[in-house]
C-alpha cells in the first residue's frame, strides 16, 4: 500500500495560511482571537503587566523649551545678582550651544515677574500663570528634569521616542501596540497641534514625533486638524456613496487576504486594518470634534478661545472630549516657547495660550470624574539658561537652552497631588536633589499604564528595543 504524506515544508505552509487567515479575519471582528468584546482592540499584550493606575494620558507638550526661571522655579538670588557674571563653579565647564559658546559674557538675569506661594501645598507660581496657580493642589512638580540632549530636534524626539536618532517609535505608538485600543471607532493614539503667540518663527514640528517607527504602521498616531477635514483624506471623494466604499473595502479585504497568506507579511494586516479604522472613524471623528453642543459654561472655563479651532485652548476641550471616547494616548503640541531674545514679552503670549486651558482641562477631567484614571502631562524637551542670551538690557533679555535642569508637571491618576520633587540650586542652574532623567519620566508613565518599561519590547534587525532603551527607573516618591 503506498504511503501518502506531506513535505514538512508544505505542511508548515498549509497550517500557517489557516492561523493567517484567522489573524486576518481578526481585523474585521477586533478581539475574537481573545474573547474580547467588539468594543475595543488588544495589543500584543493579553494584559497589562499588572494592574494599572491610569487608562490613559493626555500630554501637553510645550514645544521650544519653556523657562522654569520665569514659572514655576523661583530664584530669588538671581534678581539679588541681575547682571553679574555666572560664576565658573556654578557652570563647571558644561557643555552650552554654539548661539552663546561666543558669549565673552554670561550675565545672570532674574525672572521681571513676581512669584507667590499657592495653595494648601504652598508651591511658587508666577504671575504669568493665574489660572494654574489654582489648581497647585492637584499637581506634581517635577523641578529636576534632566535631559542630553541640546537642540530642539533632537530634544523632543528623545522625549517622545527614548532616542535622540529619528526613527524610533513614539511613546503613543508603543501603547498602542501594547495595550490596543478601548474604542474600536478612533485610534488609540491621537495628535492635536498649535501655533503659540510667543515666538512667530517657533521651531518646525515633524510628523515623525508621532510616527510607528519599526512597529506596525497600524500604531502610528492620527493627527486631527481644524477645519472641514479633520482627519486627511477621510472622507469619500464627490460621488462615492457609503455603501460603495463598503463593497470596495470587502474586495480590497479578498484581495489583501490573498496577498497575505501568500507572502506572510504583516505589514498587509496593519495597512488594511487602517483602511477599515478609516471607514469607521468616518461617523466617529465629526462627532467627537464637534463643540457646537458644548454649554458656554465650558467656553468660560478654557476661555473664549475654545471656539477658534485649532487654538490651544480648542484642543484642550477636544482632548478631554478624546479621553472620554477612551482614546489611550492623547499628544498636544504647543509650539513658540523657544525664546532667545525679548523673552518677558513673547512669553506673556504662551503663557496666555496655555494657562487658563491646561488649567480648565484638569478642572474638567475632575468634575466629570475622568481624572481619576487620567494622567495629564505639562512640559517641553528642556529648560532655559539662568544667564541672558546677548545683552541684557533692562526690560528686556533672552535665554538659551538648558539641558541640565527643567520643570514639568504632572496630576491626575497614579500621582500624588500638591508635591515638589527635586530641587535646583539657588543659581537655577544644577540639579541638588533627586534628578529625573528623560528615561525615568518614560518609565513612570508606563508603569501608571500598567506596563513594565523593560518588558514592553520590539525585535527589530535582531535587537530587542523598548522606549527606554537599557535605561530608566521608576519615580517611587511621586507615586500615590
Amino acid at each position: 500500500m503506498k504511503e501518502h504524506y506531506l513535505p514538512r515544508r508544505h505542511f508548515l505552509t498549509k497550517t500557517s495560511l489557516g492561523l493567517g487567515a484567522l489573524a486576518f479575519g481578526s481585523l474585521f471582528k477586533p478581539g475574537i482571537l481573545q474573547g474580547k468584546s467588539p468594543s475595543g482592540t488588544r495589543g500584543f499584550l493579553d494584559k497589562p503587566h499588572f494592574a494599572p493606575k491610569v487608562k490613559r494620558i493626555i500630554y501637553l507638550f510645550q514645544s521650544g523649551g519653556p523657562s522654569q526661571m520665569e514659572l514655576f522655579d523661583y530664584k530669588p538670588l538671581l534678581n539679588k545678582k541681575n547682571g553679574e557674571e555666572l560664576p565658573d563653579s556654578i557652570r563647571q565647564g558644561q557643555r552650552i550651544t554654539g548661539m552663546t559658546a561666543g558669549q565673552e559674557s554670561f550675565p545672570l538675569a532674574g525672572a521681571q515677574f513676581d512669584f507667590a506661594r499657592h495653595g494648601k501645598s504652598g508651591a511658587y507660581v508666577s504671575e504669568l500663570m493665574p489660572y494654574t496657580s489654582k489648581i497647585v493642589d492637584e499637581l506634581c512638580f517635577i523641578k529636576s528634569m534632566h535631559t542630553e540632549a541640546i537642540n530642539h530636534d533632537p530634544a523632543i524626539t528623545f522625549f517622545q521616542t527614548g532616542s535622540q536618532q529619528p526613527g524610533r517609535p513614539c511613546i503613543g505608538s508603543w501603547l498602542s501596540y501594547g495595550l490596543g485600543s478601548d474604542n474600536e471607532n478612533l485610534p488609540a493614539f491621537s495628535v492635536l497641534l498649535s501655533r503659540g503667540s510667543g515666538r512667530k518663527s517657533a521651531q518646525p514640528l515633524y510628523s515623525r514625533l508621532w510616527g510607528n517607527g519599526f512597529l506596525p504602521s497600524l500604531h502610528q498616531g492620527v493627527q486631527f486638524r481644524s477645519g472641514k477635514d479633520p482627519v486627511l483624506y477621510l472622507n469619500n471623494p464627490p460621488g462615492i456613496k457609503p455603501e460603495n466604499r463598503r463593497r470596495m473595502l470587502d474586495k480590497l479585504g479578498q484581495m489583501y487576504q490573498n496577498q497575505f497568506e501568500k507572502f506572510g507579511d504583516p505589514e498587509i494586516q496593519s495597512r488594511l486594518a487602517q483602511y477599515e479604522m478609516s471607514y469607521r472613524m468616518q461617523t466617529s471623528v465629526p462627532e467627537t470634534m464637534d463643540i457646537s453642543n458644548e454649554p458656554d459654561y465650558i467656553f468660560k472655563l478654557y476661555g473664549e478661545d475654545a471656539r477658534i479651532p485649532g487654538t490651544y485652548a480648542a484642543n484642550c476641550l477636544l482632548a478631554r472630549r478624546l479621553a472620554e471616547r477612551d482614546v489611550k494616548f492623547i499628544q498636544l503640541y504647543h509650539v513658540g516657547w523657544d525664546q532667545h531674545n525679548n523673552l518677558p514679552d513673547q512669553i506673556k503670549g504662551q503663557c496666555k495660550d496655555v494657562d487658563q486651558a491646561s488649567s480648565a482641562l484638569i478642572l474638567d477631567l475632575k468634575q466629570r470624574g475622568l481624572l481619576e484614571d487620567t494622567l495629564v502631562v505639562w512640559g517641553g524637551e528642556f529648560g532655559r539658561t539662568n544667564y541672558s542670551q546677548g545683552k541684557l538690557e533692562k526690560g528686556n533679555y533672552g535665554r538659551d537652552h538648558h539641558p541640565r535642569c527643567f520643570t514639568i508637571w504632572m496630576a491626575g491618576a497614579g500621582i500624588k497631588k500638591g508635591i515638589t520633587y527635586g530641587q535646583t540650586d539657588e543659581f537655577g542652574y544644577n540639579i541638588v536633589k533627586d534628578p529625573v532623567h528623560v528615561h525615568d519620566f518614560q518609565a513612570t508613565m508606563l508603569h501608571l499604564l500598567g506596563l513594565d518599561h523593560e518588558k514592553l519590547t520590539f525585535k527589530h534587525q535582531g535587537r530587542r528595543y523598548r522606549l527606554t532603551d537599557v535605561h530608566g527607573s521608576l519615580i517611587k516618591p511621586i507615586l500615590a
